[in-house]
C-alpha cells in the first residue's frame, strides 16, 4: 500500500486524514481504498484519540471513483467496508471544493459534514450509466429528506454548501479555505470531553434512527452500563467538585 496516497497528522486528540491525490482530484483508487483503512483504524484503536477530521489535499475534497482504477480492476473493498461501518469515533469530513458521488458518500458516511461556501456535493453516478451504490440512496433521504434525495439521485445534479446547509446536511459552513481549520475547531470542542461517553452518544444516535421508544431504551442499556460504570464517569464528577479540568482515560 503506497500510504502517501492518504495522510494522517495527530492535534492532541483529534487526527486529521487526508486523502492525497489532488492531481486526480482526491478519485477513489486501491491507495486511497488503503490507505483509509489504515487511518480509520489507527482513529478507532488509539486510545489517545477521540475524534477525526477527513479532509482532502487540493481543490476539492473526493471526485469520487477513479474510473481508470476501476477498469483496471483496482481493489477498492476497504472503502466500500468504510462507507458500510464509518469509524467507530466520531469522524468529521472537512469539504472544500466538491464532494461527489463516491466523495459524497464518504462524506455521509462521517458523522458531521463542514463544507466550504460555494462547495458542491452531489451524486452524479446517473449521468454515467451508474448509481450512487456507497450508501448516497440510505443517508441523502434521512438528511435531506425524500424529495430532494430523489432529486439528487435521478438528475445527478449537485447541490451547493450553502443549499446543504439549510437542508441539515452540512453542520458548519466555513469560508473558503477555512473547512479544515473549522472541523478542528469543532471536533477539539469534542474532544474535551469523555472519550467513551462521545463514542457512545455518536453510536446510539446512529443506531436508533428510526427506533421505536421502547427499542431506543433497549438499545441504550449496554451503552449505559459501559458508560456509567467506567473510570471516566468517576473522573468527571471529580474533577466538577475540585475545580480542575478533567484527565480523560479512555476506560
Amino acid at each position: 500500500m503506497d500510504r502517501d496516497d492518504v495522510l494522517v497528522e495527530q492535534h492532541g486528540r483529534v487526527l486529521t486524514i487526508t486523502l492525497n491525490r489532488p492531481g486526480s482530484m482526491n478519485a477513489i483508487n486501491a491507495g486511497i481504498s488503503n490507505g483509509l483503512r489504515w487511518a480509520v483504524k489507527r482513529l478507532n484503536e488509539d486510545v489517545e484519540l477521540t475524534v477525526g477530521v477527513l479532509t482532502g489535499a487540493g481543490r476539492g475534497f473526493c471526485a469520487g471513483m477513479d474510473l481508470k482504477a476501476f477498469s483496471r480492476g483496482e481493489d477498492i473493498g476497504p472503502f466500500m467496508e468504510f462507507v458500510v461501518n464509518g469509524a467507530q469515533k466520531p469522524l468529521i469530513a472537512a469539504v472544500e471544493g466538491f464532494a461527489l458521488a463516491g466523495g459524497l458518500e464518504m462524506a455521509l458516511s462521517c458523522d458531521l459534514i463542514v463544507a466550504a461556501r460555494g462547495a458542491k456535493l452531489g451524486i452524479p453516478e446517473s449521468k454515467v450509466g451508474l448509481f450512487a451504490a456507497g450508501g448516497g440512496l440510505l443517508r441523502l433521504p434521512r438528511r435531506v429528506g425524500y424529495s430532494k434525495a430523489m432529486e439528487m439521485a435521478i438528475t445527478g445534479d449537485p447541490i451547493s454548501a450553502e443549499e446543504a446547509y439549510e437542508l441539515g446536511l452540512v453542520a458548519r459552513l466555513s469560508e473558503v479555505g477555512s473547512a479544515v481549520d473549522t472541523a478542528i475547531e469543532l471536533a477539539q470542542r469534542i474532544a474535551r470531553n469523555a472519550p467513551l461517553a462521545v463514542a457512545a452518544s455518536k453510536k446510539l444516535v446512529r443506531a436508533t434512527v428510526g427506533s421505536t421508544e421502547s427499542e431506543f431504551w433497549e438499545i441504550q442499556r449496554p451503552f449505559q452500563q459501559m458508560v456509567f460504570t467506567s473510570q471516566d464517569a468517576k473522573e468527571g464528577p471529580r474533577a466538577f467538585a475540585e475545580k480542575r479540568p478533567p484527565e480523560w482515560s479512555g476506560r
